[in-house]
């Protein structure tokens, strides 16, 4: 009995110290998997904070993208007001005089619908009709001494009643007023009518061209145009027509620019001013 005792003692012995053995490894194993628990939600979490940065990122560069593609109201809104009408882009650049072509160019535009190709020929003018254009350096006054060096001869010489020797030719009455105050100058002894619609009835101005001899007249293509029409005014004397060209109207519109400016003047062209120019009794000038 003591043998079996002690055999079962033995063994017993044995298992208790293996089971402790075993509980003692099993301790730190249970711990050593709580750290490695952590790890992988530490790891998880730091993947989605990644991801989440990543998708942050990604729809900023879309916006960007979205922005530069369609740009918003307030930049339409922003561009409608930079952007420049042919008004603006005219009154920074440097205004160019005019020249003989931009008449010539005009003239041929204006009838090409209206005439055969024969008629349009013969509309062309040579560059002996006419005078040396205005630089933009002179007032009307200088402009005149230096086409017209003899004035005070012809002046004298000029008896002709409802003719001039010089008629200015302009866009509106108040221009008109502003050219014959310009004139002062240059005008001398020399008797100026103005020739325009407003305020004076057609008539009036009839007999006042009648009454006496007039050198110089100043008015608008209409007027002037009605006066040829009635008979009031004749181009019997005249010798220089002088077009108002480089001046603008406020939207910085030349008189050849202007509907119905341009429709007058190509009518009083017409006229038989046209044809007195190539028979060299008239010249053209663009102030």
């Amino acid at each position: 009995m003591g043998d079996d005792l002690g055999d079962e003692w033995w063994k017993h012995e044995d298992g208790s110290e293996d089971e402790e053995e075993t509980e003692q490894e099993k301790q730190p194993a249970e711990k050593t998997k709580k750290p490695e628990k952590r790890k992988r939600v530490t790891e998880k979490t730091a993947k989605a904070k990644k991801k989440k940065n990543d998708i942050q990122k990604e729809s900023l560069v879309s916006e960007k993208k979205e922005c530069e593609d369609h740009p918003s109201t307030k930049s339409k809104k922003k561009r409608k007001r930079k952007k420049k009408t042919i008004t603006d882009v005219l009154a920074a650049s440097e205004p160019k005089p005019g020249c003989p072509a931009d008449l010539q160019d005009l003239i041929s535009r204006y009838f090409s619908d209206k005439r055969s190709v024969i008629e349009l020929e013969e509309l062309k003018l040579q560059n002996s009709c006419f005078l040396s254009s205005n630089d933009l350096t002179h007032s009307l006054s200088s402009y005149l001494k230096q086409v017209c060096p003899k004035w005070a001869k012809i002046q004298k010489q000029h008896t002709e009643k409802s003719s001039v020797v010089v008629l200015i030719v302009c866009s509106s009455a108040l221009r008109t007023i502003e050219l014959i105050k310009q004139l002062t100058a240059f005008k001398g002894e020399a008797r100026v009518m103005k020739l325009f619609a407003k305020h004076i009835k057609i008539e009036e101005q009839v007999k006042l061209l009648q009454k006496g001899v007039t050198h110089i007249g100043v008015g608008t293509p209409g007027r002037i145009s009605a006066l040829i029409e009635k008979e009031g005014l004749t181009s019997e004397a005249l010798k220089y027509l002088i077009l108002d060209w480089n001046w603008r109207d406020q939207k910085l519109r030349r008189m050849g620019e202007i509907p119905e400016i341009k429709l007058d003047l190509m009518k009083l062209l017409e006229s038989g001013i046209l044809t007195a120019c190539r028979e060299d009794k008239i010249k053209i000038g663009l102030f």
